[in-house]
């Protein structure tokens, strides 16, 4: 398949319909996890524009930095710490509207002023990984956000093992 996004949707939610059936077919048949998994963050930047956006990996008792694209950012994450460490603890997606209001925001970019982390969990349950993405806008992301980034969060367990 050739790397090309082919987008005709002006709407969120048509973006995101279109966009995931194209990122199966660019990670279907790429047995390098780390590769789907840029290609994946890529994508979701070069479509909706995102401030920051990327993976965190479990490893051991903590997240660890995974690909991203966006400003630098934190490299390791807490069980519980942040919106992150708080989505991986409660293995739950958490839309933060305004990162100030969150209680022990973890600040990576102090640009960075609205949330959206999905966990992402393999065939027993654990959380293995979250996507994290972040808005410079206040209240950017919602539930049409969530219900998408939970379908990318499945799409990443197919090919992603811990």
């Amino acid at each position: 398949m050739a790397e090309t996004l082919h987008l005709e949707a002006t709407d969120k939610a048509g973006k995101y319909r279109e966009l995931i059936p194209q990122l199966e077919a660019l990670v279907s048949g790429e047995s390098d996890a780390i590769a789907n998994l840029s290609n994946v963050v890529a994508a979701l930047k070069q479509t909706f524009g995102f401030f920051w956006v990327g993976v965190y990996i479990v490893k051991e008792n903590e997240l660890v930095l995974g690909p991203f694209q966006g400003p630098i950012a934190c490299t390791r994450i807490r069980m519980g710490k942040g919106v992150c460490g708080t989505s991986w603890e409660r293995k739950a997606t958490i839309l933060v509207p305004d990162v100030d209001q969150f209680p022990g925001h973890i600040a990576c970019s102090s640009a960075s002023r609205s949330e959206i982390v999905v966990p992402v969990m393999n065939a027993t349950g654990e959380v293995i990984m979250v996507i994290d993405v972040d808005s410079d806008r206040l209240n950017d992301f919602d539930t049409t956000d969530q219900q998408y980034l939970e379908q990318v969060a499945q799409l990443i367990s197919t090919f992603y093992h811990a």
